[in-house]
């Protein structure tokens, strides 16, 4: 019971931290509106790391490298605080299954990645039926942009309707279930 509670503890807070980092970075990344709430909230949650972790780890190139270092950091350490909660001997452990610890903070960076995009869009989708400027409206079009703007060029509205959330949704699912999952199981396997 202890272990599923510890568990839970670092799911909640590396995941969401992790979460709120890449969440950082993709809103650099996309050029999204800095003094938007959605912007000022993510960088307020995140400057206590990203800041001193910046004077070492510079950007490069307009990338961000400092926080997506911290992303994959956060993700690192939560895959080894779950394998830790596990009892698994892991400071006895052999390299393969530090190699699989690094690959496994990898794919968790990439799974939610994907999955913010996922909910930027599903949110954007929501919004639009019910009130098209919000808040939120510009750090979600920012966002979005790069991910719908292929889709769009590709899909035809129908009667109005745009149908590429729904096409965006589909690859999503259809990157999680063929090369996001079966590498997930590929390095848990080592364990």
């Amino acid at each position: 019971m202890i272990t599923n509670a510890l568990q839970f503890l670092l799911h909640t807070i590396l995941g969401l931290f992790t979460i709120a980092v890449l969440l950082r970075f993709y809103l650099q990344l996309t050029n999204a509106p800095f003094h938007n709430p959605v912007s000022q909230t993510i960088v307020a949650l995140t400057n206590f790391a990203v800041r001193p972790l910046r004077r070492i780890v510079p950007s490069w190139g307009g990338l961000d490298l400092s926080t997506l270092l911290l992303a994959y950091l956060s993700q690192l350490l939560l895959d080894i605080g779950i394998q830790l909660t596990r009892d698994f001997p892991l400071f006895v452990a052999g390299y393969p299954v530090w190699l699989a610890l690094l690959g496994l903070a990898l794919v968790g960076i990439i799974k939610f990645s994907i999955y913010i995009f996922l909910y930027a869009v599903i949110l954007q989708a929501i919004l639009s039926w019910f009130h098209q400027q919000t808040v939120i409206s510009p750090a979600l079009n920012a966002l979005t942009r790069p991910v719908m703007r292929p889709v769009q060029s590709l899909v035809p509205r129908l009667n109005g309707v745009d149908l590429s959330p729904l096409v965006v949704f589909i690859i999503a699912e259809l990157l999680l279930i063929l090369i996001v999952t079966p590498l997930e199981l590929q390095f848990l396997s080592l364990f």
